[in-house]
């Protein structure tokens, strides 16, 4: 489990080819680009081709070391091909208003994110493991798939928590981008947090960066960037009541003023809620940030050469976060249409849109049939109509408007003003988002109506650009300058206060997420159980046996199967009777290798261990737990 110096060295290697590739590809893009637009640009074609590459490569070979190094000569090849096929240009280095404006509002976020998945992810504190507040729930089903898609082999890959061999309708590939260094010899922590250093520097960075095509301004782009990464609404004024009150958002679980369901407030940080803990959200947007980026010059500025990067850079997308692919495709559809109704119908300008449609769906539809789009259209209680997003779920419903504007805040009550003071390219830009606002609020693809949020983010991070567009402007034109800095210091206090608040909260959260003996069961598992071995055990959504070791259990945790609609009732009926009524029958029909006893066994389901231990060998044993081999 742990990285040695020479794995890390050479997972580090590996990292550098995908990423120098990428960095090569976005100079080839866009060849006049600065340092600030080259490097987070590069930084999402990067983790696009690690993506991509050692996936293709385990079509074939299976997700194995060979496809991994497969993948790594890919890359290297393509390293080649970009650097000297003619027409490279060589970036000068400059540093300007743009670069210093950027960085300072990238390298803080970025610095808060590092230190946040630093802690909250497999952060060993006196031989346990230790998280925070919004990875207590996400991180084992996570850690379960990375290291089941790597000890396995399987490739596409199966559920891990389901017996059998369900295919895994989750969007795997931003699980295979860590996957791929388990082969390499990293161990898990180091594993899951490399790919998602750079995937944070293309988000950071192609959010200001589109912020600044966007609306023509640093400063503008500054203001949109803080609006989004730390905007909030007004559920703050829920703890103002007593000192007690504001001081429950530092010591309650999830009682912030972004995410207090007691009162119907779930617009969450993306920070804490979304990046740190959902890495589909984390890479989906890394690429897709990007990916809007390019559309912008291509469809906005009539830079019809980037269709070609544009479709490169997004082909392994549905596979990493399929909203973020519906998002991009909506916004796409919206950018089209101005494109037929602004520009003349000629060639050049529409077969770029040709290419980029026709190159998409070749690879989208194979990828998805039979992975995603199968698994929305055929699980449980998938793709349906629903108005409302999660207003009234739970029983608690308020006004349709009031809802919004105290979740969302400033940014919200500002949309229509906004969207009035705006040009006609922002606002066909942003007609793209209100398409994707207007499908996530009608059509649900999941079982858990608050994952459509997914998507809803996507709309309010073009409408942030609006806001800050419209509320530069109108603070600009006051006087004397202190007014003006009063005013705007005004208004970001509330349209952020909330975000400070929710973000101090994760910062000081603490949560023994993994014992000592939970670990050293997963140790142990790792080194003697076979890959394909199926366990008997709990169906705790940190079953050490999955989540650390990656292998399969007969029945896991409700919460994640339920919501990726999946039925579970036989595999759930199964495990509770192996534990309460055990017979050698059923153990062979469900063909259990080995059976997990700790307390959760015992008290909550009834475990006869003694029938096990009077049959079976005590494979392994320590003070919280024992496992027995079933011959």
């Amino acid at each position: 489990m742990h990285t040695t110096a020479a794995s890390a060295a050479g997972c580090l290697l590996y990292l550098a080819v995908f990423l120098v590739a990428g960095w090569l590809a976005a100079r080839r893009a866009l060849p006049g680009a600065p340092a600030a637009v080259a490097v987070p640009l590069g930084c999402a074609f990067g983790v696009s081709f690690l993506a991509a590459l050692p996936a293709l490569a385990a079509l074939a070979l299976g997700f194995t070391p060979g496809a991994a190094l497969a993948g790594g000569a890919a890359a290297l090849a393509l390293t080649l091909v970009l650097r000297f096929a003619p027409g490279f240009v060589r970036m000068r280095p400059r540093f300007d208003r743009d670069t210093a404006a950027a960085a300072a509002c990238v390298l803080p976020v970025l610095a808060l994110t590092l230190w946040l998945l630093h802690t909250h992810i497999l952060h060993e504190v006196n031989g346990t493991y230790h998280t925070g507040q919004s990875c207590y729930g996400d991180l084992g089903l996570h850690l379960a798939y990375i290291k089941s898609i790597a000890v396995r082999g399987l490739f596409p890959p199966v559920e891990p928590m389901l017996a059998g061999d369900v295919a895994m309708g989750y969007p795997f590939l931003c699980e295979t981008v860590s996957s791929v260094f388990l082969l390499l010899g990293a161990g898990l922590r180091f594993a899951y947090l490399l790919p998602l250093v750079p995937a944070l520097v293309a988000v950071f960075g192609m959010a200001w960066q589109l912020a600044r095509a966007m609306l023509g301004c640093a400063a503008r782009a500054c203001l949109a960037f803080w609006l989004f990464f730390m905007g909030s609404g007004f559920g703050f004024f829920y703890f103002l009541g007593s000192a007690e009150d504001f001081a429950s958002i530092f010591t309650g679980y999830y009682t912030t003023p972004t995410n207090y369901t007691e009162k119907n407030i779930l617009w969450v940080n993306p920070i804490v809620d979304l990046l740190a803990p959902q890495r589909a959200t984390l890479l989906g947007w890394c690429v897709l940030f990007a990916a809007l980026y390019l559309l912008w010059r291509f469809a906005m500025q009539g830079e019809a050469r980037l269709w070609g990067p544009l479709a490169v850079l997004v082909l392994p997308l549905p596979l990493i976060q399929t909203h973020a692919a519906l998002a991009l495709v909506l916004c796409c559809l919206v950018c089209g249409v101005y494109t037929l109704a602004a520009r003349p119908h000629t060639r050049a300008v529409l077969l770029p849109w040709a290419g980029l449609a026709a190159l998409c769906a070749a690879v989208w539809l194979p990828e998805t049939l039979g992975t995603v789009i199968g698994h929305a259209v055929n699980g449980e209680n998938m793709l349906r109509l629903h108005f409302n997003w999660v207003n009234n779920d739970g029983g608690f419903k308020d006004n349709y408007f009031w809802f919004y504007i105290k979740n969302i805040g400033v940014v919200y009550l500002l949309l229509v003003p906004a969207f009035i003071h705006a040009k006609p390219k922002q606002r066909w830009f942003y007609g793209g988002g209100a398409l994707v606002w207007a499908v996530a609020e009608c059509v649900v693809f999941q079982t858990n109506l608050y994952d459509n949020n997914k998507l809803l983010y996507i709309w309010h991070f073009l409408g942030c650009m609006l806001a800050a567009g419209l509320l530069w402007d109108a603070f600009a034109a006051l006087r004397p300058a202190a007014v003006r800095a009063v005013g705007l210091a005004g208004v970001c206090f509330l349209g952020m206060f909330g975000s400070v608040l929710t973000v101090g909260r994760e910062l000081v959260s603490d949560y023994v997420q993994w014992s000592a003996a939970d670990i050293a069961l997963a140790e142990y598992v790792d080194e003697h159980a076979e890959a394909d071995a199926l366990f008997l055990a709990p169906d705790s959504h940190l079953a050490p046996v999955c989540s650390l070791a990656g292998r399969q259990i007969l029945c896991g945790a409700a919460t994640f199967l339920y919501y990726h609609g999946l039925d579970y009732s036989d595999e759930y009926s199964a495990m509770v009777s192996l534990y309460a009524q055990p017979d050698a029958r059923t153990l062979a029909a469900w063909g259990v290798d080995y059976a997990v006893f700790d307390t959760t066994a015992l008290t909550q389901y009834g475990g006869d261990e003694g029938w096990y231990a009077q049959r079976y060998e005590l494979w392994y044993e320590n003070e919280a737990v024992r496992v027995y081999k079933i011959a």
